[in-house]
């Protein structure tokens, strides 16, 4: 049994492969190879346990992870992934769930970013600069060649380390720019992120700001948070998600649909991207210049298990982690 850290994991596995991993895992979603409960989740106040086990033909993962929002010296999310051998349960690894987590969630982000972004796009938004500002922005620019970043946070003086870490992971050609607000930062973007912990939009209710992108949401995981504008929903022409767990979980979509924002029927899988092609990126911002695209991703224990196989199997070509009696 290995023990892996994030530093053995990151020395293992690119992002362009880890979205490949996930590209991989939307196959599996779509022809239902897999067995995965919905995620327990424990709320104590403001704060969240989260358990999601599943299995596959290849392996089993359990994701353990807590949320706690208003946390200052520590992270706000904290666990680990243990993967089991799915022929005898032996298990083979305990694995740092943060950083799995916060790298296989860009990953997903990526893989939208590679799959529904215009072929043309040089201008990436992210709000927000915690954890999964940074991977989300990694991951798209591995998934695209990406010229400028604007980046906006609550908190403005959060910006100036993220950029930081930004600058000795990204090409050095890449203008980071940041922002005072949301507005400032999505002006001139042609795909824009959303990793905020909000519980009320973090997008200005401007429609003449919001046509013309790719707007992806990943902050918002339970029925009271949102991320997205009303005005988005009246825009939006193809309104995708990573799974059907999003439409239950996520305010962005729940109250979407409550509110007679968005038809139910109209919301489409990601995975059909994937495995059927359903949606040509090239073809759609020819033809719909000042068009709306939105991906919705809550994740899924799925995800897990598929990051948690490619990174054994990378590391045991490596022949690295911390081995455990």
């Amino acid at each position: 049994m290995l023990y892996l850290n994030q530093q053995t994991i990151e020395s293992s596995i690119t992002m362009e492969e880890m979205i490949d991993a996930m590209e991989e895992a939307y196959r599996v979603y779509a022809d239902k190879k897999y067995q995965m409960p919905t995620r327990m989740q424990v709320q104590h106040d403001s704060n969240t346990m989260i358990l999601m086990p599943c299995i596959t033909d290849k392996a089993i993962a359990t994701k353990l992870l807590t949320s706690f929002p208003e946390n200052k010296d520590k992270p706000v999310i904290q666990g680990l992934v243990i993967l089991n051998d799915s022929q005898n349960g032996e298990v083979l690894a305990i694995m740092d769930g943060n950083f799995i987590t916060g790298f296989r969630t860009g990953a997903l982000g990526g893989a939208a970013v590679r799959r529904l972004a215009k072929p043309n796009a040089e201008r990436l938004a992210v709000i927000g600069a915690g954890v999964q500002g940074f991977y989300q922005t990694l991951a798209a620019c591995a998934a695209h060649p990406f010229k400028e970043i604007y980046i906006s946070n609550r908190t403005y003086e959060k910006l100036e380390p993220l950029i930081e870490r930004l600058h000795e992971r990204l090409p050095d050609d890449i203008v980071i720019y940041p922002c005072h607000s949301a507005e400032e930062a999505i002006q001139h973007a042609d795909v824009v992120i959303t990793a905020t912990s909000s519980h009320d939009p973090v997008l200005p209710d401007k429609q003449e700001l919001l046509k013309g992108k790719l707007i992806i949401g990943i902050g918002s995981f339970q029925p009271t948070m949102r991320e997205f504008p009303q005005q988005l929903y009246a825009l939006c022409d193809h309104f995708f998600v990573d799974s059907e767990d999003a439409m239950k979980e996520s305010g962005d979509v729940i109250q979407a649909i409550e509110s007679n924002w968005y038809v139910k029927e109209d919301i489409q899988q990601f995975s059909d991207v994937i495995q059927i092609n359903s949606f040509d990126a090239e073809e759609y911002w020819r033809n719909h210049p000042e068009g709306s695209v939105v991906f919705k991703s809550t994740g899924m224990g799925l995800f897990d298990v598929a990051a948690a196989n490619v990174i054994h199997d990378k590391v045991m070509l490596s022949e690295v982690g911390t081995k455990l009696e």
